[in-house]
């Protein structure tokens, strides 16, 4: 079996929080979790997705599909949209093209393209970005086939382009599609 979920911003990618207890939906830190959405006894995240991130995550019952979907060496790409702080600059695209170094390595967009503006699909986060008046943000649609911890915003930071919202909408063939924040889906694998 195989879940196809829009993780809501807030939300951690596990079933419980180490930091608080392990009630259903939310915890002693008031920490929300996964319980608070996916009724669906003995499926667990296939990768991660950040609490302060949005969008895609997958689900699985089945250990040998969570590894295929979520270990670095499967090559599964990534798609994340990402507001940025800051006009995006031709400079910057090159870079996150060839590649930035990090301090875990060096890390390449396989692609990477600026939006002319927010998606019309796109919901609204809640809570909203912090709204800076003489600041302008840009959208970015970013391709990554790694995993590594934070990876989007690191490279986005190292160009000098801080990210203020990241939302996954693709993990290989797999995509949020319709789904809107703390819905999913099952879909056989």
């Amino acid at each position: 079996m195989l879940l196809i979920f829009n993780k809501p911003f807030g939300v951690l990618s596990q079933f419980s929080d180490a930091k608080g207890d392990s009630t259903p939906g939310s915890s002693a830190s008031g920490r929300r979790t996964l319980a608070e959405f996916i009724p669906v006894p003995g499926v667990y995240p296939a990768g991660r997705l950040d609490r302060d991130s949005e969008g895609l995550l997958l689900l699985t019952d089945d250990g040998a599909l969570q590894h295929q979907l979520s270990h670095p060496a499967q090559g599964s790409s990534k798609t994340y949209l990402l507001q940025v702080e800051g006009r995006v600059t031709e400079t910057q695209l090159r870079t996150l093209r060839r590649g930035v170094k990090l301090n875990d390595g060096q890390a390449q967009a396989l692609e990477v393209n600026v939006l002319a503006k927010k998606p019309g699909w796109l919901w609204s986060r809640d809570p909203p970005i912090r709204e800076r008046r003489n600041i302008p943000t840009s959208w970015l649609e970013i391709v990554l086939d790694e995993g590594r911890n934070r990876q989007a915003r690191r490279m986005t930071a190292a160009v000098g382009l801080p990210t203020l919202r990241l939302v996954r909408t693709r993990v290989g063939e797999h995509q949020l599609a319709d789904l809107k924040p703390g819905e999913y889906r099952t879909i056989t694998p």
